[in-house]
């Protein structure tokens, strides 16, 4: 069933955190945090000196990862380390993925990450006309691959998404780059709508920060919600002010649960079908 048994009896809340921010021991801690706090799926960040999709909390967080010595092997090893129960999704760029492994190409890297545990991709900078490869390689290996749906997302490389997608697909509720906002766009309802009769669950990132962005998302359709930003600014004040690890991972847990409970009552707010 792969990724898509995340969404399966509820609106889903996804956690993305930066792999080995601030620390690798802290970061196992943190991602462990979100999912008591009711993750039901963890977008995992394996971090890339170049990201084109991040804001500046997510860039803060990767340059403290890369600080502390994250490289695509020790990704991998704090993957196997992770003590979670829910489904853990690799996001990264795709030059990382292409060049792992003795010969170019996506197959080695995707065979090492089921190998430890990962159940899918989300590769920002990979265009879904060049996608063919992965999409094989996971195949192969009985992975996802998640495709991000921008509000100016159109025609063929719509459908091409499409033809490909597998898990869920993250859907872009704002236009720029990633980043906690104070309100949720009003776009988010139309970009619904087009994906309507894709047969993939649909998650919306993007902007959101509080239980009351979760709910409104969730409310407008979506079947979950990507949360980064938001709890990335926890990770760094916890680290800037030299906070206890156990204590930035109370925060975490707290917020996951705050996000998680938001999702569930926008679920109940949704219109019901008329009965005939």
């Amino acid at each position: 069933m792969g990724l898509e048994r995340a969404f399966a009896d509820e609106p889903a809340f996804v956690p993305y955190l930066a792999a080995g921010d601030p620390t690798y021991e802290a970061s196992l801690a943190y991602v462990e945090a979100l999912a008591r706090g009711g993750a039901d799926a963890i977008e995992l960040g394996l971090p890339f000196s170049e990201p084109m999709a991040e804001g500046r909390t997510i860039q803060n967080a990767i340059v403290r990862s890369l600080d502390a010595g994250m490289t695509v092997d020790r990704y991998f090893e704090f993957v196997a380390d992770l003590d979670v129960d829910v489904p853990v999704v690799c996001m990264t760029y795709y030059n990382l993925i292409y060049q792992f492994g003795p010969e170019e190409g996506p197959r080695p890297f995707v065979e090492k990450a089921a190998e430890v545990g990962i159940e899918g991709f989300v590769v920002p900078d990979l265009p879904a006309e060049e996608a063919g490869p992965l999409r094989a390689a996971c195949d192969e290996f009985g992975l996802d691959l998640v495709f991000i749906v921008a509000p100016t997302t159109t025609g063929e490389r719509l459908d091409r998404m499409r033809e490909q997608v597998s898990g869920y697909v993250y859907v872009q509720a704002r236009l720029g780059v990633t980043g906690a906002r104070e309100d949720v766009d009003d776009a988010t309802e139309e970009s619904l709508a087009r994906l309507a009769d894709w047969d993939v669950p649909k998650a919306v990132g993007f902007g959101i920060k509080t239980g009351d962005h979760a709910e409104r998302i969730v409310a407008a359709g979506a079947d979950g919600v990507i949360v980064g930003s938001a709890l990335i600014d926890i990770v760094a004040e916890g680290h800037e002010n030299g906070d206890p690890v156990e204590e930035v991972a109370d925060r975490l847990e707290a917020k996951a649960r705050e996000l998680k409970d938001g999702a569930l009552r926008g679920e109940s707010e949704r219109p019901q079908p008329e009965r005939t």
